[in-house]
């Protein structure tokens, strides 16, 4: 998709960031239903932690390359080695707490689906009912920071293991994967996603 600087977006975005203009038109808000991909954005979302969120994306592609496309059949597995080699990457997040994070919530992913016969996309998906939650909001001052629905689903996760998941981080992947539209209704891309 070419960057059209002029199209109504979302007042987050921008409009003269191509980067963050493309990651909202393509990605942001489009409901996202395979487990590996939802895990890879949980992570994400939780790195962004104290951060903005264009400072993951503009680290992404080193993210994704560092910790194997974020795939939680691997990095479930890594060693001390891997640690340190991410730890000494100037391309990721060097946060020690977020790098240790990745590596248990992908354990804990595993236990989920491998121990417990959980499909995390319908474990997630059922703290919406299954289909996206579609608010109207006209102002960005309106979209709250957390949800009941994030707040649930926060506090399950952490008592499942995960980390870095409170319920403003929890509401923003929310968001992001299409289980909250919280695009403002005058954005070419508001809904509906199903």
């Amino acid at each position: 998709m070419s960057h059209n600087p002029n199209l109504s977006r979302c007042a987050w975005v921008p409009p003269t960031d191509e980067l963050y203009c493309n990651y909202h038109d393509t990605e942001w808000g489009r409901p996202i239903r395979d487990d590996k991909a939802l895990f890879s954005k949980l992570i994400q979302d939780g790195m962004q932690a104290g951060l903005a969120w264009i400072t993951i994306l503009r680290k992404r592609e080193n993210i994704l390359k560092a910790f194997d496309g974020l795939d939680p059949d691997i990095i479930a597995f890594y060693t001390d080695k891997d640690r340190e080699r991410l730890l000494s990457d100037k391309g990721i997040i060097r946060s020690k707490l977020k790098i240790n994070a990745a590596i248990s919530n992908a354990q804990v992913f595993l236990n989920m689906r491998d121990q417990k016969g959980i499909d995390f996309s319908e474990y997630l998906w059922s703290y919406v009912g299954g289909t996206p939650i579609i608010n109207t909001w006209t102002d960005r001052s309106q979209v709250p920071v957390d949800s009941p629905e994030s707040i649930a689903l926060s506090k399950d996760l952490k008592k499942r293991g995960f980390k870095f998941v409170g319920p403003v981080i929890v509401y923003a992947f929310m968001q992001a994967v299409g289980m909250i539209n919280d695009h403002e209704v005058s954005c070419h891309a508001y809904g509906p996603y199903k």
